[in-house]
């Protein structure tokens, strides 16, 4: 196997397993565990909770992802990361990402719904507070729900 690109090891940060709490009223915690796999080439995030409490809103209730696996690699052209994300509903979807300066970005543009993803790294590494944003038209966003991921 090669040796792990120099961009990948900027991903480094992310390893290990983190709680998850999505700013959702009636939500509880998660949790998220990010490992190397095939030598340090691709990194895979894996995310799961308890079932939802009957508190949960109703939508999260009806649409909840989890568990969710996702595997990140790099296209080294541009040291742009790729995600491919799967969720137990059936839904597969393709992120670009970008990791770097403690700011973590994840985007995809799709006909309709189109999404991103901004989490700021605290200095000591082991909060990022983030949000999802989401569009119909790529133009027009509106928050979709703010998480904190803590080690």
């Amino acid at each position: 196997m090669a040796e792990q690109h120099p961009a990948l090891a900027r991903l480094d940060v992310l390893v290990g397993r983190w709680t998850v709490q999505p700013k959702v009223e009636g939500l509880g915690a998660g949790w998220t565990e990010f490992t190397w796999i095939e030598g340090g080439q691709f990194l895979r995030e894996f995310s799961d909770a308890e079932p939802l409490p009957e508190t949960a809103p109703q939508a999260w209730r009806e649409n909840n992802p989890l568990p969710v696996t996702s595997l990140i690699g790099l296209d080294d052209a541009g040291e742009e990361f790729s995600m491919l994300y799967a969720d137990a509903r059936g839904v597969h979807r393709v992120y670009r990402m970008t990791f770097a300066d403690g700011r973590w970005r994840l985007w995809r543009e799709a006909p309709g719904f189109h999404q991103r993803f901004t989490g700021t790294l605290s200095a000591d590494g082991n909060t990022i507070d983030g949000r999802w944003e989401k569009s119909a038209d790529g133009v027009d966003w509106t928050l979709d729900f703010e998480l904190t991921y803590r080690r």
